[in-house]
């Protein structure tokens, strides 16, 4: 059983954190790039937000995520502060190759611990696995870690204004735990009261709402910022993807 769980994990960990880094490096990470030139251009240095930034593309999360975003993704968080500080600039990884390699690192680190709870998963349902049902397992992990946290706290690029980020990381871990009952109980609940008990814990974060900025804006195109939204929530698709159908691979085959 150890084996099993560990050893599927920790390899659909490495293979997807070393895929899904290379799918970033044309996809996401130059729109980030794109973004961090209007941030530090001087479009409003009074407006524009100081951000504290963790090479974690994977918005696996999102860029909203309670460790800084995403996001499997180049992952930011604002400080919440208006004004450019012109102090002490706080150390972060150079670009190009350095940059990458934290990114990687990250993304392997984020697989790893993503196909552990996926393995854990298997082992607990049991059954027969395969690679295409751990896709299906997979999707639930997507629409707990990122679809349903992304309705209320989408991916943001460097310099998006942002509520205060003790408030987003509070509703993203509530609406992830949310998502993650609602589903368990919409899925495997054999009455009809556990599945009405599962839509209505789904939407709670919703109806609640997620923090806001006092107001929107930033120095970057909203064209940009929409198309960085939608590359994250793809490329995390993508990710828990190719992560469910190694994870439910490695797991069969470990098995015999």
């Amino acid at each position: 059983m150890f084996k099993k769980l560990f050893g599927a994990a920790f390899a659909a960990g490495i293979v997807a954190g070393l895929l899904i880094t290379g799918i970033q490096e044309v996809t996401t990470t130059p729109l980030i790039l794109h973004a961090e030139e209007y941030e530090n251009g001087g479009h409003d240095h009074a407006a524009s937000l100081k951000s504290d930034y963790v090479i974690i593309q994977t918005k696996l999360f999102s860029t909203r995520t309670p460790v800084g975003s995403e996001k499997l993704f180049l992952a930011h968080s604002n400080s919440g502060t208006e004004g450019h500080d012109h102090g002490e600039e706080e150390w972060g990884p150079e670009d190009g190759l350095e940059r990458t390699l934290y990114t990687l690192g990250a993304n392997i680190t984020m697989g790893i611990a993503f196909a552990l709870m996926l393995t854990a998963a298997f082992a607990v349902h049991g059954g027969e696995m395969s690679g295409r049902r751990g896709v299906l397992w997979a999707m639930g992990g997507f629409a707990m870690f990122t679809l349903g946290p992304n309705l209320g706290l989408p991916p943001e690029v460097p310099g998006s204004m942002a509520a205060e980020l003790g408030a987003r990381q509070m509703w993203w871990l509530g609406c992830a735990a949310a998502t993650g009952i609602g589903l368990c109980l919409m899925v495997f609940g054999r009455k009809i009261g556990f599945v009405v008990l599962g839509i209505l814990i789904l939407i709670a974060p919703h109806v609640i709402g997620a923090p806001q900025p006092d107001e929107i804006g930033g120095g970057v195109p909203p064209e940009l910022a929409g198309h960085f939204a939608a590359a994250s929530i793809v490329v995390a698709a993508v990710f828990w993807a190719m992560l469910g159908w190694l994870s439910g691979t490695f797991y069969k085959r470990f098995e015999a």
